[in-house]
């Protein structure tokens, strides 16, 4: 079950592959998340040495007179992959064009999962063509619907 989704990454970028990811969280943070707070929009990922970092995530405070008084919503949150995935997402990272995003968080059992991918940015008439079809394919909906 999807906790929060980030939609804008499905239309602003082409997804080349996708990984799962563990992500380092405090308590209060995952409570927030359980509930549906929380934005994807804007996160990216960065590598930095041999940790992944996702950075621009937001998770607002579960409760707000019982958050610690430094406490950053959008602090950077270390990410849990193997060392080979690292490198490999590293290398990836290096390659004109390419970056990394957060697609999803949701639950895995008890544990909290992140969703990430190698994506390549849409031009802008990528984005036009996927607009044109998504109204066709409504319009078909619709037609078929009123039969």
């Amino acid at each position: 079950m999807s906790l929060i989704k980030n939609k804008k990454a499905y239309f602003n970028y082409e997804i080349l592959e996708k990984i799962e990811a563990g992500i380092e969280l405090l308590g209060f943070e995952v409570k927030s998340l359980k509930k549906g707070q929380g934005s994807l929009e804007g996160a990216h990922i960065t590598i930095r040495g041999n940790e992944a970092f996702v950075m621009g995530m937001n998770i607002p405070p579960y409760q707000v007179n019982n958050t610690p008084p430094d406490y950053d919503p959008i602090r950077n949150r270390r990410l849990l992959l193997t060392k080979k995935q690292i490198t490999d997402l590293g290398k990836k990272e290096g390659q004109k064009g390419l970056t990394i995003v957060p697609l999803s968080v949701y639950n895995k059992g008890s544990k909290i999962k992140l969703e990430i991918a190698v994506v390549r940015g849409k031009k802008q008439h990528d984005k036009r063509e996927t607009i044109k079809k998504r109204d066709t394919d409504r319009e078909i909906r619709r037609s078929l619907k009123n039969t």
